[in-house]
């Protein structure tokens, strides 16, 4: 088990150097809706690629990337509920939805729902399944159901996370991710106007 080296976001920046060892990309759009990676860069690797696929031109995007040439899941990996850097917590605590995206060690072709957004979580897990792709909802050791996790600090307090295998990160079904997730996203934004 995975023990942070740091305990938030202060700590980890006393010991290492912003556009060095890491850096901090936060676009905003202004159209509510955040994708977010965390660990992204060399922490775990592809989930910023994903993260900017999926947020394409239209949708705020945060990433923390590890750049060190070695251990920067070992240094620079922060757990969601530890997750506090400034503008991380000022682009998510605006929006409404949230949606950030983590890589898993798993060398099968699944992703692992959690967040607090079970509606947009069962949306995405639908579109994930008729393009072929395995989602779990429950049953795994990622719920991210804590108020304090990163997915859960928009606006309405609930969101979603999506756990993705070694193989959905850059393999030959990252395209139907990208296009499944972007899809639950672009209809939520239409419930949300329709509301």
């Amino acid at each position: 088990m995975h023990r942070d080296r740091h305990r938030n976001y202060a700590e980890l920046a006393v010991a290492h150097r912003e556009g060095v060892d890491y850096r901090v990309t936060a676009l905003r759009r202004g159209n509510g809706i955040v994708v977010a990676a965390p660990h992204g860069g060399r922490i775990e690797r592809g989930t910023s690629e994903v993260a900017r696929a999926i947020a394409g031109e239209e949708f705020d995007l945060y990433l923390f990337e590890g750049c060190m040439p070695a251990l920067n899941f070992e240094s620079l990996h922060l757990t969601s509920t530890c997750f506090d850097e400034a503008r991380a917590l000022a682009l998510i605590g605006s929006a409404h939805t949230v949606l950030v995206v983590h890589g898993v060690a798993d060398t099968g072709e699944r992703a692992l729902l959690g967040g607090r957004d079970r509606a947009l979580a069962h949306d995405i897990a639908d579109r994930l399944f008729v393009r072929g792709v395995a989602a779990a909802l429950g049953g795994h050791r990622f719920p991210g159901l804590d108020p304090r996790n990163l997915c859960n600090r928009g606006r309405g307090s609930a969101g979603v996370q999506i756990e993705l295998s070694d193989r959905l990160r850059g393999g030959r079904m990252q395209g139907c991710v990208v296009e499944a997730v972007r899809a639950a996203l672009f209809a939520a934004a239409a419930a949300r106007r329709e509301a």
